[in-house]
This record gives C-alpha cells, sequence and structure tokens, in this order.
C-alpha cells in the first residue's frame, strides 16, 4: 500500500482562543491545524453541485482541517471565519482585490486589501464558558445566552428555508436566531418558554440584546480602511468570488 502523502500544515490561533469549548474539545487550546490547499480542494471549490447546495467552502474547510475530530460546523462561526481567512492567506497569499462600494457616496472602485491585517475581535476579560447572562434594558429580564457554532447556524438556515417552503409571508430570522441563542429567561428554559418570550419580546429589548451578542462574540475583523474621492473610509472587506479564485 502506497504511503499516505503528507501536505505542509499550519497551526493557527482562533479568535476564541479556546475559551468557548469544552476541555475536551481539541480546539479548547485555541488553535487548529490545517494544511495548504491543493488541487483536490481546487476540485471542490468548482463543483457546480456543492455551489447551488450552498455547501461548498464547508466542504474546503473540512477537507483542510487537519486537528483530528474537528469539523468546521464545531467551530463557534467566528473562529470558523478565522479559519476561512487563513486557508485562503495560505492558499494565495495575503492580498485580496475585489469590488467596494462607498458608504456615503455609492459609487463603486477596485481596492486591494491585506486579509494578513484582519485582526480578532477577542472575547470579554474573564469569560471562560460560552454562557452569558444579560439584562434586558426595558424588561428587566435576565437572559442566559450562547454563542453559537456552525452547526446551530446551519440548523437555523435550515429552519429558515422549510418555512420559506411553506410560503410564509413573514421572514422569523431574528425570532429564529433568538430562540436558538437563548438558554433561559429568569431561569426558566424550557423551548416553548423561550420561544413564546421571543415573540412577544420587546423591540428596544431585541436589539439591545442582538447588539450585547454582537459586541463580545469573538471573531475576526474584515474592516479596513481605504481611499475613496481623497477621503479615508471604513469598508466592510465583501466576500466576491475572487476570494478564493484570485485573478492570475
Amino acid at each position: 500500500m502506497a504511503e499516505e502523502q503528507k501536505f505542509p500544515t499550519e497551526v493557527i490561533d482562533l479568535p476564541s482562543e479556546g475559551k468557548l469549548y469544552p476541555k475536551e474539545h481539541p480546539c479548547s487550546n485555541g488553535k487548529i491545524e490545517i494544511k495548504y490547499m491543493t488541487a483536490k480542494e481546487e476540485d471542490i471549490l468548482t463543483s457546480q453541485n456543492l455551489i447551488k447546495k450552498g455547501v461548498v467552502i464547508d466542504m474546503v474547510l473540512n477537507s483542510l482541517i487537519v486537528t483530528k475530530g474537528v469539523k468546521c460546523d464545531d467551530l463557534i462561526l467566528g473562529d470558523k471565519n478565522a479559519v476561512m481567512i487563513a486557508a485562503r492567506i495560505l492558499a494565495y497569499g495575503p492580498e485580496y482585490e475585489c469590488e467596494v462600494v462607498d458608504p456615503t457616496t455609492g459609487n463603486k472602485s477596485t481596492h486591494k486589501f491585506n486579509l494578513a491585517e484582519c485582526p480578532f475581535r477577542k472575547l470579554p476579560a474573564g469569560v471562560s464558558t460560552n454562557e452569558f447572562e444579560f439584562k434586558l434594558p426595558i424588561s428587566k429580564k435576565k437572559v442566559k445566552y450562547r454563542i453559537l457554532t456552525g452547526k446551530q447556524e446551519q440548523e437555523i438556515l435550515g429552519e429558515l428555508k422549510a418555512n420559506n417552503k411553506l410560503g410564509q409571508q413573514v421572514s422569523r430570522d431574528i425570532t429564529t436566531r433568538l430562540r436558538h441563542t437563548i438558554v433561559s429567561v429568569d431561569g426558566e428554559d424550557s423551548p416553548g418558554f423561550i420561544a413564546e418570550f421571543v415573540n412577544n419580546m420587546l423591540a428596544r429589548d431585541s436589539r439591545a440584546f442582538r447588539s450585547q451578542i454582537k459586541s463580545i462574540s469573538p471573531d475576526i475583523e474584515m474592516e479596513q480602511e481605504v481611499e475613496m474621492g481623497g477621503e479615508t473610509v471604513k469598508v466592510n472587506i465583501p466576500m466576491t468570488v475572487n476570494f478564493f479564485w484570485p485573478k492570475s
């Protein structure tokens, strides 16, 4: 039997620093090992079937992750994003050219970004588990919640897709995500109670809660400054078709 071919790998840091995983989780040390992209992964990227299903990036990341017992959907979303950026840098380098929109004028122009300069947004000091508490500003209810993993995000997307197939006129994106995020409300953790609470949550509480989740969630910051119209503006780096297929 031919010896298994070895590929160069890199151990990369994760924005969560491993703090949101159980101690037995392979990424609880805040690191993950991935290999350099090969022609095999490029084949995955060009699969029209996987592209139509919306799973092509996940398939590529799973092929690149070397750490045993870890799939990309096991990761906190921010960590998954960091793996994607690292994979792209290892494959084609940190330079990424794409078209962006001026947030002031709406004009489009092409700019080059350095993905290696995207910083991590880390957890607040003292966090050691994936359970947080927030007091809603209006109702004063104490909500315990968690940061979602890629798997939980897929469950949400599946639920939303099923709702669309049923012909529902109103998107339930916000309430669905809140149901999956909230662990308990004033100590009550039954799914039925949480669903009822979410449906009747005051808009100001909902907005404050969602802002809180975003502010503490570990991630990689995809925002950089560019020159537009003689001024320096901050823009979000868009993920275009050139992200994994940069122009030659």
